[in-house]
C-alpha cells in the first residue's frame, strides 16, 4: 500500500481519543451514530475502503469479501478474536488481517474471577433480592453459597488470558488445572502451580469450576459438547468469558434445568445478542452483556493497536498483529 492517506472506514464508534488520532493520520470515515452496519452497508464499505476497521459483531464473510475492491488490502479488526472474518477468503484476495491481542488480558481475567465469585456466592441473586425489596433480614441458613478456597479450577485455554486467570485464582486459594492445545513450559507450570491435563474429558470430571478461555475456531466449536458437559459433577460451575460458540448452549440449559450443574456465569452467548429465555429465568445463572473487556483503558489500548497496525502497513512493513490462519 502506498504512503498516501488511505481511506479507513470504521464500522462502530470508538473512543474519542482514538477517532481523533485516526482523523489526523488517515482519511477516516467514522460511524458517529454507533449503529451496527447491515450487510449492504458492509459491502459498500469494502467496495470503497483501503482499510476496513470492523469489530467482533461485524460478519465479514466470503459474500462480503467477494465485493471488495482491489484497493482493500488491510482489515484491521478492533478486537482480539477473528472468528467473525473469513480468513481464507481474505487470504485468497491478498488482504492482510490484524487484530488487537494482549491488551484485553487483564480486564478479561478480572471479569472471569468476578464471575467465579458471583456465581458461587450468589451475588447477582442477592442483589436482585435487595433491589426488589424482598430482603427480610439476616438468617444463618439463608442465601448460602459455596467457598472457593481449596476448590479446583479447570482452565480451558492457557494462553495470555488463561494464565492471567490462573495467577488471580491462586490468590483466592484455588487449585489450578488446565487443558491446552500445547503444554506450557515446566517453569511456567511451576510458577502458576498448574496441573496439565492432556485429556479434557478427564479434567472436566474432576473440577469444581470450569473456565472457558480459549478462542472460537472451527476446532473449538462446541468443545464443551453435550457429552463433555455430562462429565461435569453436579456441584460444578461453568464460567465463559471467551465465545459463546465454544459451549453447546442448549445442552448447558438442559443440564442447568435438570439440576445437573450447580450454576453458570456467562458473559458471552452462542447466538448473542439473543439469549435463551430459559437462562434468563434461572436464579443460579449470572448473565452479563459481553462486557468482559469493557474498560476505558482496554478500549483505548485496542484502538492504539489498530492505529499502529494500519500505520505500519501503510509504511510498507508487516503489521505487528498480523493474523495467520486465525493465530498471531
Amino acid at each position: 500500500m502506498s504512503k498516501h492517506r488511505p481511506l479507513v472506514i470504521v464500522t462502530r464508534k470508538l473512543p474519542d481519543v482514538i477517532e481523533t488520532r485516526m482523523m489526523e493520520l488517515f482519511d477516516t470515515q467514522l460511524n458517529i451514530a454507533d449503529r451496527p452496519l447491515g450487510q449492504a452497508e458492509l459491502i459498500e464499505a469494502v467496495k470503497t475502503a483501503d482499510v476496513l476497521v470492523p469489530t467482533v459483531t461485524d460478519r465479514i464473510d466470503a459474500r462480503i469479501l467477494a465485493q471488495a475492491n482491489p484497493k482493500l488490502q488491510l482489515i484491521a479488526s478492533f478486537g482480539t478474536g477473528v472468528d467473525h472474518i473469513d480468513l481464507a477468503s481474505a487470504r485468497q484476495r491478498g488482504i492482510t488481517v490484524t487484530s488487537t491481542p494482549g491488551v484485553l488480558t487483564e480486564d478479561t481475567a478480572d471479569m472471569t474471577l468476578a464471575l467465579v465469585l458471583a456465581v458461587s456466592r450468589r451475588l447477582a441473586e442477592g442483589e436482585r433480592i435487595v433491589r426488589d425489596g424482598r430482603w427480610e433480614g439476616w438468617s444463618p441458613t439463608w442465601m448460602l453459597g459455596h467457598r472457593i478456597w481449596g476448590k479446583r479450577l479447570g482452565i480451558i485455554g492457557m494462553g495470555r488470558i488463561g494464565q492471567a486467570v490462573a495467577n488471580r485464582a491462586r490468590a483466592f486459594g484455588l487449585s489450578i488445572h488446565y487443558h491446552n492445545r500445547n503444554r506450557l513450559p515446566a517453569e511456567v507450570e511451576e510458577e502458576l502451580e498448574a496441573t496439565y491435563w492432556e485429556s479434557l474429558d478427564q479434567m472436566l470430571a474432576r473440577m469444581d469450576f470450569v473456565s472457558v478461555n480459549c478462542p472460537h475456531t472451527p476446532a473449538t466449536y462446541h468443545l464443551l459438547s453435550a457429552r463433555r458437559l455430562k462429565l461435569l459433577q453436579p456441584h460444578a460451575y461453568v464460567i465463559n468469558t471467551s465465545r459463546g460458540e465454544v459451549i453447546d448452549e442448549n445442552a448447558l440449559v438442559r443440564m442447568l434445568s435438570a439440576g445437573e450443574l450447580a450454576g453458570a456465569a456467562l458473559d458471552v452467548f452462542e447466538h448473542e445478542p439473543a439469549i435463551n429465555p430459559k437462562l434468563v429465568a434461572m436464579e443460579n445463572v449470572v448473565l452479563l452483556p459481553h462486557m468482559g473487556s469493557a474498560t476505558i483503558e482496554g478500549r483505548i489500548d485496542m484502538g492504539e493497536k489498530v492505529i499502529i497496525n494500519i500505520k505500519t502497513f501503510v509504511d510498507g512493513h508487516t503489521p505487528p498483529d498480523r493474523v495467520i490462519d486465525g493465530l498471531l
